[in-house]
């Protein structure tokens, strides 16, 4: 068995004390952005897996939640929204419009803008993803803690506000 006792997960945890909520703190590194992306990455990996039956991926789920949200949002202000540049969203819209999800307009009240929009389909596939989503939030918060998990949301919706980003840029 890998990097790990018998009956032990991979990286040697005790899936008991694990699925308690009891992890081991592995010791941080030094730097910040790494250990964000990483766990990024890792929760992104997670819950992939636990969306992979409705055929979206965590991130395009995020898409078409936030454009429900806003209901028919500019490309920018869905771009701000996301923490995303213009061209990254781009990237990101093309197989959600590919396969019928959103659309893409030209804002009437602004011919430069364009406004996306969830298609039938699109928030057909959204809701057919709630009960999925539900269930790694659920997840999440069982490996995590509940408390922790909204200690998390609360430092990291800081950590993405533009008054962060002012506070960073001052010294």
């Amino acid at each position: 068995m890998p990097r790990g006792a018998k009956g032990m997960g991979a990286a040697g945890r005790d899936p008991v004390a694990a699925a308690e909520g009891k992890l081991s703190r592995p010791a941080p590194g030094p730097c910040n952005g790494t250990a964000l992306r990483k766990a990024t990455r890792r929760v992104s990996q997670l819950y992939d897996v636990v969306l992979a039956p409705c055929g979206l991926r965590s991130t395009q789920r995020s898409i078409l939640a936030q454009i429900e949200r806003e209901n028919a949002p500019t490309m920018s202000d869905l771009a701000a929204a996301l923490v995303l540049d213009l061209s990254a969203l781009g990237h990101n819209l093309k197989p959600l419009e590919r396969d019928g999800l959103v659309t893409i307009l030209v804002d009437r009240a602004d011919k430069r803008s364009r406004r996306v929009t969830l298609t039938k389909r699109g928030i057909a596939r959204l809701e057919e993803s709630t009960s999925l989503w539900q269930e790694a939030q659920a997840r999440f918060e069982v490996a995590f803690g509940a408390e922790e998990s909204v200690a998390l949301r609360r430092s990291l919706a800081l950590i993405a506000s533009e008054e962060f980003t002012a506070a960073f840029h001052t010294r």
